[in-house]
């Protein structure tokens, strides 16, 4: 997903939309879903909005999308003890089991008809992105347990 789609996606799958999270971050609703809206090229998210929207909503598809884009993968640092947990910690160990298993089963997918396309290989590169993304999670969290 780049930005811009994420920037859509947060503001339209908070609960109530932009009409209710506009007023929330000081955008008129109707200014926010022409910020947010692809189409729109007269309306643009600043950072400083797009920073306010991720605090709100907890949702980091916006930061995570740019990260992506620029080539760099997002890893939340653990909070303290309490996220180097051995429940933490094997709760990110079946996490990366499951991301594993995305990332072939994107690659399956591609190979099923014998030819590769620009879309698979976009969406076997995402699936790679949130398996390392995932895997430094898991090292962080071990680190933590270090003392």
């Amino acid at each position: 997903m780049n930005s811009i789609d994420a920037a859509h996606a947060t503001v339209h799958d908070y609960p109530g939309g932009s009409e209710s999270l506009g007023p929330r971050v000081g955008i008129s609703p109707a200014v926010l879903r022409n910020k947010v809206n692809p189409n729109n090229e007269t309306h643009h998210l600043t950072f400083a909005e797009a920073r306010r929207i991720t605090a709100l909503t907890g949702d980091h598809r916006m930061l995570k999308a740019w990260a992506h884009e620029e080539g760099f993968l997002l890893v939340k640092v653990p909070n303290g003890a309490a996220d180097s947990s051995d429940m933490a910690v094997l709760e990110q160990v079946v996490g990366l089991g499951v991301a594993n298993g995305q990332y072939m089963q994107a690659i399956h997918t591609a190979l099923a008809d014998g030819r590769v396309d620009v879309k698979e290989i976009e969406r076997i590169r995402e699936a790679e992105r949130e398996l390392q993304t995932v895997a430094a999670t898991v090292t962080q969290r071990m680190q933590g347990m270090v003392g």
